[in-house]
């Protein structure tokens, strides 16, 4: 009954957590789409992606794909921006796990994005989290890896084999045109900021798999990005329960087809 006092209406419930995701970062210069969309989009299907940094610093996106990297352009678009304005407030962002202490085993998925700026060298290059990864690729449970994302995953090595985990899958990375033309438009302002290493990403994967044909580039495309409702301009290459993307215009895409790979891994 409506006694006329001012009514206070009580907030929806937050869903319950369908699992825990892990998601490994640099203390700095990850990509903000790569990071915020995926985040966003697992939140919102009720998983809890968990954080982890090196020695648990909060972690921090290039500063370039929020402002722009020229002239205020080649950035993060304002919808994967806004999530990462979201995502800085988050406490489990604001206070992550530290790679040492993890344990694969209690998480559902694995979630690898990636970035080019010297920060993510922290990240890319660690034998400490090589080494995690590779305990994790070992549970069989779904892994998602982007751009430079799939490179941190082809340098762990599978200790029973001596061989990359990425040995006999099926895999897409940043291909080497990509990474090529922003460097080239871009090196007579930022330098190397788009070469990350001497080696092209899609040189060093295509160097891990079993077979040259396992590396699938995707077609040709330099400004045209997937968005939460139109996947057109997106690729992404699935195998088992292994799912790699090209650059942060497939970030929707790769978070969308994640999902049903995490349901249908649970038992």
């Amino acid at each position: 009954m409506d006694d006329g006092s001012p009514q206070t209406e009580t907030p929806a419930p937050a869903p319950a957590s369908r699992g825990d995701i892990l998601m490994p970062l640099p203390d700095r210069d990850f990509d903000v789409t790569e990071v915020a969309v995926p985040w966003k989009l697992l939140t919102e299907a009720g998983y809890r992606v968990v954080f982890a940094t090196e020695a648990g610093a909060t972690p921090a996106a290039d500063p370039l794909l929020l402002t722009g990297v020229l002239f205020g352009k080649l950035g993060a678009a304002p919808e994967p921006k806004a999530f990462y304005a979201e995502l800085v407030d988050d406490p489990g962002f604001k206070a992550p796990l530290r790679w040492r202490d993890l344990d694969p085993a209690a998480f559902a998925g694995l979630f690898l994005p990636g970035g080019h700026a010297p920060g993510m060298r922290q990240y890319l290059g660690s034998a400490e989290l090589q080494r995690l990864l590779a305990r994790f690729w070992a549970t069989g449970r779904p892994v998602a890896a982007i751009c430079h994302g799939v490179l941190a995953l082809a340098r762990a090595v599978d200790p029973a084999t001596g061989r990359s985990v990425l040995h006999g899958m099926r895999t897409t990375c940043l291909p080497r045109y990509m990474e090529r033309t922003a460097f080239f438009l871009t090196f007579w302002r930022r330098g190397r900021y788009y070469r990350t290493y001497p080696a092209y990403v899609e040189d060093e994967v295509r160097a891990a798999l079993a077979d040259a044909a396992h590396f699938e580039r995707g077609p040709r495309n330099l400004t045209r990005r997937g968005t939460r409702d139109d996947d057109s301009a997106a690729f992404v290459v699935e195998d088992g329960r292994y799912i790699s993307a090209r650059w942060p215009g497939d970030s929707y895409a790769i978070a969308k087809r994640f999902i049903p790979l995490l349901e249908n891994a649970r038992p």
